[in-house]
C-alpha cells in the first residue's frame, strides 16, 4: 500500500541519484507526485524532499532490477534516462515499480501508458544517436579533432564507443552544447565530462581551406537535375545543419582566395 502523502523528490541529476529516488520511494512506500533534477522554479505546495546520492543504494536498486526484471531492462532504463522526455524521471520510477510487480512481462506490456511512453522516448533518443554517427563533422582544433553537436537528447554516452572504434588513434572530443556535456578521447583514454562550458578557438586558415575543399566536393557530386530539397530534409533534418560543414557557408572563401591558400599550404 503506497503512502498517499503528496511529496516532491529533488536529486542531483545523476543516474545514481535517480536510483536513490527509487530506493527512497520503496523504503517509504510512497509515490512522489513529481521528481526534479533541480529545485522547481515555481512555488510548490507539496513537501519537497531532497534525496542524497548514495552509490550503495544505487547499486542495490540496479541489482534488484537485474534480478526481478532483467539485465536488458536495466539497459533500457539507462537509455530512458538519457532522453529528453520532460517526465522521464517519474516514468522510470513507475516502470521499475511495475517491473518489480510483473517481472520480465513488463517489456511486452506496450499498451501500458508508462511502457509505451518510455519506449517512444528511447526510440527517439537512439534514433537521434544513430543519425549523429553520420552527421557529426570534426575540425582540427589545436591538435584535437573537435566536433560540436546540438542534440535534443543526451546522446554522447550512446555514440562514444562508435567514434572510439573509428578514431581510436586520434585525440578528439565531441561537445554537446545543449546539455553541456563533452566526450574527450586523448592518448588512448576516454572520459565523459558534465556541466562544462567550452568555446572552440578561432578556425585556422588551414582548417578553412579543408572545409572549403569538403564543401566543393559536396557540391560537385550533386546531380542538379535530381535536386530534391524535401527529400534532403527528410534524410538530413534541418536541425542538424547548424553544425555540418557542408551546410554552413558563413566562412566559405572565394575561389581566388582558395587557390592562393592551396599554393601557400603545399
Amino acid at each position: 500500500m503506497l503512502n498517499g502523502r503528496d511529496v516532491i523528490y529533488c536529486y542531483d541529476g545523476s543516474f545514481d541519484g535517480l536510483m536513490c529516488c527509487v530506493f527512497e520511494s520503496f523504503l517509504r512506500k510512497e509515490s512522489p507526485s513529481e521528481i526534479y533534477a533541480e529545485e522547481p522554479d515555481q512555488i510548490a505546495f507539496s513537501e519537497i524532499r531532497y534525496i542524497e546520492t548514495s552509490q550503495i543504494r544505487s547499486e542495490r536498486v540496479m541489482k534488484g532490477i537485474k534480478k526481478k526484471i532483467s539485465a536488458d531492462s536495466l539497459l533500457f532504463i539507462k537509455q530512458a534516462f538519457l532522453t529528453c522526455a520532460p517526465d522521464k524521471d517519474k516514468l522510470i520510477l513507475d516502470y521499475i515499480r511495475k517491473g518489480f510487480a510483473y517481472g520480465k512481462r513488463i517489456v511486452n506490456m506496450l499498451a501500458d501508458d508508462t511502457v509505451n511512453s518510455l519506449n517512444r522516448a528511447v526510440y527517439h533518443c537512439t534514433h537521434e544517436a544513430h543519425l549523429l554517427k553520420g552527421f557529426i563533422r570534426f575540425s582540427d582544433s589545436e591538435g584535437f579533432l573537435a566536433a560540436v553537436i546540438s542534440p535534443k537528447n543526451r546522446v554522447i554516452p550512446l555514440i562514444a564507443d562508435h567514434f572510439i572504434d573509428r578514431l581510436g588513434g586520434e585525440n578528439f572530443f565531441i561537445y554537446d552544447k545543449v546539455h553541456r556535456m563533452a566526450f574527450v578521447h586523448c592518448d588512448g583514454r576516454s572520459e565523459i565530462l558534465e556541466n562544462v562550458e567550452l568555446e572552440l578557438p578561432a578556425v585556422s586558415e588551414r582548417e578553412k581551406y579543408f572545409r572549403d575543399m569538403w564543401r566543393d566536393f559536396y557540391d560537385a557530386i550533386e546531380i542538379t537535375e535530381r535536386r530534391n530539397p524535401r527529400c534532403r530534409m527528410n534524410n538530413m533534418p534541418k536541425r542538424f545543419w547548424e553544425n555540418m560543414t557542408e551546410m554552413n557557408r558563413e566562412d566559405k572563401t572565394s575561389p581566388m582566395i582558395l587557390e592562393n591558400k592551396a599554393e601557400m599550404l603545399m
